[in-house]
């Protein structure tokens, strides 16, 4: 074999050392390459991750809020319904306060159109008979009714008690009576709202008693004075009973 002459080796040495050289460039390269892309997904998890603990404190301080304002709404309801009751019972206390001076001293008030003193102790009386009448007991209804009337002549509760003292006597049967009652009910208050009813009940009465004349008299008059009340209808049918 015939040996290289030294320019040769040389030459052949350069090439060997060029080709080792790219070599490990090219490996440096790919290293640097693959160390870059694991480095960069990391920074992409961590990133990741991070804005995921972000969010979760996020949502769990935007909970938190809306736990509180629940719970500041329930409260702010609380203080209004509390304010409520606190309104409602004074508005109550004042009302009781009002009714037990009423009991000890005189008040002008107007009842169904009728104006007047109410004395201590009136309004009681008129109720207590007006209960009496609603329970179904009369007798006591009428006794209190005409006590009321005797005791308190001035009232502005007296028309009322004319009124049901009338429909008491007349429920018990006592027409003549109960005829007494509403026609002085009906003279001393000819313009009280109870007026047409109270005719009913005093045609009624009259009828009852035997007196058709006089009943027939009465729903006459109602219908002329009250056309289109419940009174004049009432009146219309009842007036054939005195033929």
């Amino acid at each position: 074999m015939k040996m290289l002459s030294y320019s040769a080796k040389q030459t052949l040495s350069r090439a060997f050392c060029l080709s080792a050289a790219l070599i490990c460039l090219g490996a440096s390269n790919s290293a640097w390459a693959l160390f870059s892309d694991d480095e960069a997904r990391k920074a992409i998890l961590d990133l990741r991750k991070s804005l995921a603990t972000t969010q979760l404190e996020l949502q769990g301080q935007i909970d938190k809020l809306k736990t509180e304002n629940a719970e500041l709404r329930g409260k702010v309801e609380e203080l209004e319904k509390q304010g409520e009751d606190i309104n409602n019972s004074q508005k109550t206390y004042y009302q009781d306060l009002d009714t037990r001076l009423g009991n000890f001293e005189p008040r002008t008030v107007t009842i169904e159109g009728v104006s007047g003193t109410v004395q201590p102790g009136e309004k009681r009386a008129y109720d207590d008979a007006l209960k009496s009448f609603q329970a179904g007991n009369l007798k006591k209804a009428d006794e209190g009714f005409t006590a009321f009337a005797v005791k308190y002549p001035k009232s502005p509760y007296l028309p009322l008690a004319l009124y049901w003292s009338g429909n008491s006597k007349y429920a018990n049967k006592d027409y003549s009576g109960a005829i007494s009652q509403l026609q002085s009910l009906i003279k001393r208050f000819p313009n009280h709202p109870r007026v047409p009813t109270a005719m009913v009940t005093l045609g009624n009465s009259q009828l009852e008693s035997g007196n058709k004349v006089a009943a027939k008299k009465t729903f006459s008059e109602i219908i002329a004075k009250y056309p289109d009340t419940e009174a004049a209808k009432d009146a219309q049918q009842l007036i054939a009973g005195t033929k």
